[in-house]
């Protein structure tokens, strides 16, 4: 590993791909050459990967991953070999993310406006099967919906909630999903893959060199970057709860609504209707008749000092 290079952080350690088996690749004289950067040896005519690339790389992909989710996109799972269908699918259920694991239909991408038209149309027969609309139909035109249902199904199984392009696309085996490649190549779609020896990893964003074929080799990987995933929306949540406390204004309510009822202290509007010169002058009123009191006490002191000064001369 590249000596002061910071791996992002990740729940599995080198060990764990070794016994998954990622580090197994294809026949050497089926191997790409532009994938010599990534292997450690060949050895009984197997080309033997090289688990810290390995390593190095899945931690690059998962810090990419997650900062994506976290800005609020979304990452599309394509993977339709028969190993790995049922494993995608699961995680990208489990994370949220559309995935295309049947068949890939050319021009998912690159002619997104008539795939979602078609999703609409899906989405609309969905509808009537769960109301039971479907069922009111002649026997003929409702057969003839079902048959377009179950061929929608197979094309657009875990795209259903897709409502623009992806913002990232994960691969299993660039060989066998080389149509998806080419068109997010097409549209600058960032592609993270899984890539075996046989495979080109010029063609993807971010290439993550390992078995593409064992099933424990494309599950640790999954789990990889579902965890990555995970964090991020965990990121984009806080996000979300940190900016989301804002000034009340006024305007939110609408010029048209009711003032607010507030109660208010007894006496409270006659001190504020009061003149203000009232207010002012009343204590000056005041102030004279707490000093007569006080004169009237001098003039009493006077007549008692008088007859003090009379008895001192006698």
């Amino acid at each position: 590993m590249q000596e002061g290079f910071e791996l992002h952080p990740m729940n599995i350690a080198i060990k764990d791909l070794l016994d998954a088996g990622v580090h197994f690749g294809h026949q050497q004289k089926r191997w790409n050459p532009k994938c010599k950067q990534f292997l450690f040896d060949h050895r009984h005519g197997i080309s033997i990967i090289n688990l810290e690339r390995t390593y190095e790389l899945l931690a690059e992909a998962a810090k990419f991953v997650e900062e994506t989710v976290a800005g609020g996109g979304k990452i599309l799972f394509v993977a339709t070999k028969k190993q790995s269908q049922e494993i995608i699918r699961e995680a990208a259920t489990s994370a949220g993310m559309p995935f295309c694991v049947n068949r890939w239909m050319g021009g998912t991408l690159t002619n997104f406006a008539t795939v979602k038209t078609s999703l609409q149309k899906y989405k609309k027969y969905l509808k009537m099967e769960n109301d039971g609309s479907l069922d009111k139909l002649p026997g003929k035109e409702a057969a003839s919906i079902k048959h377009q249902m179950s061929r929608m199904n197979r094309n657009f199984e875990g795209l259903l909630e897709t409502d623009d392009l992806p913002a990232a696309m994960f691969v299993i085996d660039v060989n066998h999903e080389d149509i998806a490649v080419r068109e997010a190549d097409r549209l600058n779609i960032p592609c993270i893959a899984l890539v075996d020896t046989n495979s080109d990893p010029s063609l993807v964003t971010y290439p993550i060199p390992g078995n593409d074929d064992a099933t424990k080799s494309i599950r640790i990987i999954a789990e990889v970057i579902l965890d990555a995933i995970q964090e991020g929306k965990s990121r984009q949540e806080t996000q979300q709860i940190q900016g989301g406390v804002t000034p009340v204004i006024r305007s939110d309510f609408g010029e048209d609504s009711e003032e607010l009822e507030v109660t208010l202290p007894e006496g409270y509007e006659e001190i504020v209707d009061a003149p203000v010169a009232e207010v002012a002058e009343a204590p000056a009123e005041e102030a004279p008749a707490a000093e007569e009191p006080a004169a009237e006490e001098s003039k009493e002191e006077e007549p008692a000092a008088e007859e003090a000064k009379e008895e001192t001369a006698s």
